[in-house]
């Protein structure tokens, strides 16, 4: 079964499925657990942060919650690319050392929602280290495209302390 967990870090028993909001990076398809999201945002700029990671653009205030946001291209080293109209910032919520925390993912554009059934899920093989593939939770099908599956706690370990 895909480990899921809630608020309370207890997990959720989803009867052989869960949800996973899916979003286009580079020509692939990503996905992060729907509970997990709060809301998508259009792009909009940010104030940068010195000496912050060259993946983390900054951050942007969202009633009063200060939320850095993450060029997911930058984090996976992927080629640069203009953001355009579908650019979005996916802003999420995680479980930090400190509590549940908030950061935005800027991805080209959202895909869809899909249920994925945990007869689909299969662990990432191992290929070395690369920063995907320490933030990779695993894949899975549906619709008979591959979903790379991510695991926002350790995405956003390196933006929140």
């Amino acid at each position: 079964m895909i480990p899921q967990t809630g608020a309370t870090g207890a997990p959720i028993d989803r009867a052989g499925s869960q949800q996973v909001l899916t979003f286009k990076l580079a020509g692939e398809e990503y996905g992060v657990g729907i509970l997990k999201v709060q809301e998508i945002r259009g792009w909009s700029a940010v104030t940068a942060i010195p000496h912050a990671p060259a993946w983390i653009l900054g951050v942007i205030d969202l009633r009063g919650v200060v939320v850095p946001v993450i060029d997911l291209r930058r984090r996976f080293e992927l080629e640069p690319a203009q953001f355009g109209p579908a650019t979005v910032v996916i802003v999420i919520r995680v479980a930090g050392a400190g509590g549940e925390r908030t950061i935005g993912l800027v991805v080209d554009a959202v895909s869809e929602v899909y249920d994925i059934d945990d007869s689909t899920f299969r662990a990432l093989p191992e290929i070395g280290s690369t920063a995907a593939s320490e933030v990779v939770h695993g894949l899975a099908h549906a619709d008979g495209k591959t979903i790379i599956l991510l695991d926002a706690e350790r995405l956003a370990a390196g933006a929140i302390h």
